[in-house]
């Protein structure tokens, strides 16, 4: 079984005298009174051999990743580190073996793929460890200095550098008092994000970049080409935390098959659908699929909330005991279709395909012009689509078909807050503006719709409690609220849009 920690650290090394010249100290200051710094204990030397895995093109140094299989230390094992943020990673544990365990291989699997895993680098450290301590004898920070040696194939590197790692629940401000210490003594920040990265710099090994924009800056096809990078980006980063079932995860990455998608249709005139219709077609697929755990992750919420906000006498019957075994019995399945899709064929051949479209992307002539030529009649047409079915909806009368329609009415409500975020870089405030006001639209229009699906359920709810001999009487109070809330969202519904149809919003588009 892996184990997750959190790490917070802070890498320094020592300056250098000049160019070509030796460390011009080696010495690790004393830290006892900074901050809150009380006693520097020594806690020995180990030594650490660790072989670091990759594919052949370096695609998880290539995303700030790191796989390795460690012996020697107290925590000797296969380890995978996935970036957070700078100087922040989640590092996840595996039993030490001798094959890659299967549970970090599935979370590295969709940057993988089929090229495979091999070791590249190693890295025998020699680590001299002291504990940080505070006032109490609490464990603040572990302090490392590592004198490391980097072996890839005929080429090798050598080089110390000092590690703070922050314990369990520090405040992170002390490392930027230990990095005023530091500094002073003579080390700096190091320029690498981790040893692998200098171990890659220093044996002229560097991994490649993501692949860049194509043409000039100014172009409608390198603003447009740039912003599925990104999304194909978020997609693959958020498939390791869909399988850790991180917080929201998997609503991330059904949004950026959502913005790829819409993306494609909006910008069909930089983008030749011939080319990209199959793959927007498979990554609708994917947000359907993934929209199963997601859609009852939401609606168990919304029911939640609303249930602790009646007053008590209005809750009779073991109601939320009755919702945690319904919420049970469907999430189980859910989230085990969402791993089965990730551990699929199909899924894989999506994302080759969507690397092998953005790198040979199937431009067409507008492509090449500046982006302020093509970008706001893209923009401004997803718009007017929107229009005619906020329109539609609002000349229907209350009831199942409006409802569809106003569902209807917040698909194209997402799609035109995408196409204008997407130019947000190339337009500026126009845009920015504009995807804001798209924005109120798209939320009252999916809380409504998020209240129609949230009475379905409660209708079932209401007939398994009568079925078991309990009371429906708060599953019918939750239900008429939802009637009055949905009531409530329609008559909103003229306001909030003739603010965002103010043709103000478009001028500074057209």
């Amino acid at each position: 079984m892996a184990d997750t920690k959190r790490e917070i650290e802070r890498k320094f090394e020592f300056t250098r005298a000049g160019k070509g010249s030796g460390p011009a100290r080696r010495e690790v200051p004393d830290l006892t009174g900074t901050a809150g710094i009380t006693a520097v204990t020594d806690r020995g030397t180990v030594e650490l051999d660790a072989d670091y895995y990759d594919t052949p093109d370096w695609r998880l140094a290539a995303d700030g990743l790191t796989l390795r299989r460690r012996t020697g230390g107290a925590d000797a094992g296969w380890h995978l580190k996935l970036p957070v943020s700078p100087g922040v990673r989640d590092e996840i544990g595996a039993p030490l073996g001798d094959a890659l365990p299967d549970s970090l291989a599935a979370l590295v699997r969709s940057r993988v793929r089929g090229a495979g895993l091999v070791p590249q680098v190693r890295l025998v450290s020699s680590r001299r460890v002291s504990h940080l301590l505070d006032a109490d004898g609490a464990l603040l920070a572990e302090l490392s200095t590592d004198a490391v040696r980097a072996e890839r194939g005929d080429a090798a590197a050598a080089w110390t550098e000092v590690e703070v790692e922050l314990a369990d629940g520090v405040d992170p401000a002390l490392l930027d008092a230990v990095e005023k210490t530091f500094r002073k003594a003579g080390l700096k920040i190091s320029d690498a994000p981790s040893k692998l990265a200098r171990a890659l710099a220093e044996t002229g090994a560097e991994p490649p970049a993501r692949p860049g924009g194509d043409g000039p800056d100014d172009t409608a096809g390198a603003h447009v080409l740039a912003y599925l990078r990104a999304q194909r980006d978020t997609l693959v980063a958020q498939d390791p935390a869909v399988r850790r079932n991180l917080p929201d995860s998997v609503h991330q990455m059904r949004v950026a098959t959502r913005r790829l998608r819409s993306a494609f249709k909006t910008y069909r005139k930089v983008l030749d659908r011939d080319a990209t219709d199959a793959v927007g077609e498979e990554l609708r697929w994917l947000a359907a699929e993934l929209g199963v755990d997601r859609d009852q992750e939401v609606l168990l919420e919304r029911i939640q909330t609303h249930l602790g906000e009646l007053p008590r006498p209005l809750v009779t019957g073991p109601v939320r005991s009755r919702l945690r075994a319904w919420n049970a019995t469907r999430r189980a399945g859910s989230r085990r279709r969402a791993l089965a899709v990730l551990d699929g064929k199909r899924y894989i051949a999506l994302l080759d395909s969507l690397d092998a479209l953005l790198d040979d992307p199937p431009l067409r002539d507008a492509a090449a012009r500046p982006s302020d030529e093509v970008l706001p009649a893209a923009v401004l047409r997803d718009f007017e689509r929107l229009a005619g079915r906020v329109g539609d909806a609002l000349a229907m009368e209350a009831g199942h078909d409006r409802d569809l329609a106003l569902h209807d009415a917040r698909k194209a409500a997402k799609r035109a807050r995408y196409a204008a975020e997407a130019a947000v870089p190339a337009l500026g405030k126009p845009a920015k503006r504009l995807a804001e006001a798209v924005k109120s639209v798209q939320s009252l229009l999916g809380d409504h719709q998020d209240g129609v699906v949230a009475r379905e359920a409660l209708r079932g709810l209401a007939a398994q409690a009568q079925g078991a001999g309990e009371p429906g009487f708060t599953w019918g109070v939750l239900y008429g609220r939802e009637e009055a809330l949905a009531e409530h969202r329609e008559r909103e519904l003229p306001d909030v849009w003739a603010k965002a149809a103010d043709p103000a919003l478009r001028a500074a588009l057209e």
